[in-house]
């Protein structure tokens, strides 16, 4: 059975299978979840992910986790909001499937994530979460393998609104 937990912690300090990265498209590092990745993977995480020619908007792809007690991340695009006309919700379901499914291939069994677009990129928080509980419920249902699902919140905010949509389900 797959156990999905609310936590508010710093992602880059978790001792999981994988951790999912709210990357840009270069792959390169950059501020926030990303930045922060980067610097506790260390150097060669940079090295890996630019040998993965950057990441299209909703893919995702992986890389070892170098420093980082994860054994993997899998780094994804979210989409930028541009007021929800522009295929961003579908977008963002993608995120959440696709490193799902590259968890399952490389056979891990617990997957944290961040919240996905809703720093700079500004994709409204509360519509992410639900966004994301959907997909990864909807996942979960049809795929046993993955055994626990984190999600992690930096801040306070997106926490209650991570805890008051998941206690709306229970």
């Amino acid at each position: 059975m797959s156990v999905i937990e609310l936590i508010q912690s710093d992602i880059t300090q978790l001792d999981v299978d994988v951790i999912v990265n709210a990357a840009n498209s270069t792959l390169h590092g950059g501020g926030g979840v990303d930045g922060a990745i980067h610097r506790a993977a260390g150097p060669q995480l940079l090295a890996e992910c630019i040998k993965l020619n950057g990441c299209p908007t909703g893919e995702a792809k992986i890389t070892k986790g170098f420093r980082l007690k994860a054994r993997f991340v899998i780094h994804t695009v979210g989409p930028i909001w541009h007021g929800g006309n522009s295929n961003e919700s579908n977008l963002l379901e993608s995120c959440y499937r696709k490193s799902l499914s590259l968890a399952v291939e490389n056979n891990c069994f617990s997957i944290a994530f961040p919240n996905i677009s809703t720093g700079v990129y500004g994709f409204p928080k509360e519509l992410a979460a639900n966004i994301s509980i959907r997909e990864v419920q909807t996942f979960l249902f049809t795929n046993k393998s993955i055994k626990k699902v984190f999600f992690c919140c930096f801040d306070s905010e997106n926490y209650f609104i991570y805890l008051r949509l998941l206690n709306k389900l229970s």
